[in-house]
């Protein structure tokens, strides 16, 4: 295969919606997404991860406290963990606002290292690598 479906690594990893009822939402989402091969792969009660398995890419959850805006959050797929630290850097150089330093984030996955900024929008933007690394990191 030639072109954009040749392709196998992806930019985006993941993307989450906040939902003002968790419960309408994943009713919906379970219905909706059965058709094309996905559906709920992880629930942790109000956050719900769905994909086609074994992978979630797609979450929903709450709608976060605030002024009525729905922060979207979307991350971005990461070749290793010096790509998520230049992302984090440039980010920064930028004026972005930080949301968690690069790290590792045992609570999602024990190669799950990531960084999470704002962006000028107020969006949560991650940079995130699931592949292992130096235990040091």
């Amino acid at each position: 295969m030639t072109g954009w479906r040749a392709k196998l690594h992806a930019v985006i990893d993941h993307v989450s919606l906040q939902c003002a009822e968790v419960g309408t939402s994943a009713a919906f989402y379970d219905a909706v997404l059965a058709p094309l091969g996905g559906g709920r792969i992880v629930d942790f009660g109000e956050v719900m991860g769905y994909g086609i398995p074994p992978r979630p890419q797609f979450w929903i959850g709450p709608l976060q406290a605030g002024e009525g805006r729905r922060e979207a959050h979307i991350a971005f797929e990461a070749p290793d963990r010096a790509a998520v630290r230049a992302f984090f850097d440039a980010a920064v150089a930028v004026g972005a606002e930080v949301l968690h330093e690069p790290r590792v984030f045992p609570e999602y996955d024990p190669d799950y290292y990531g960084a999470f900024v704002r962006d000028p929008d107020g969006n949560n933007v991650e940079a995130v690598c699931l592949r292992p690394g130096d235990p040091s990191e």
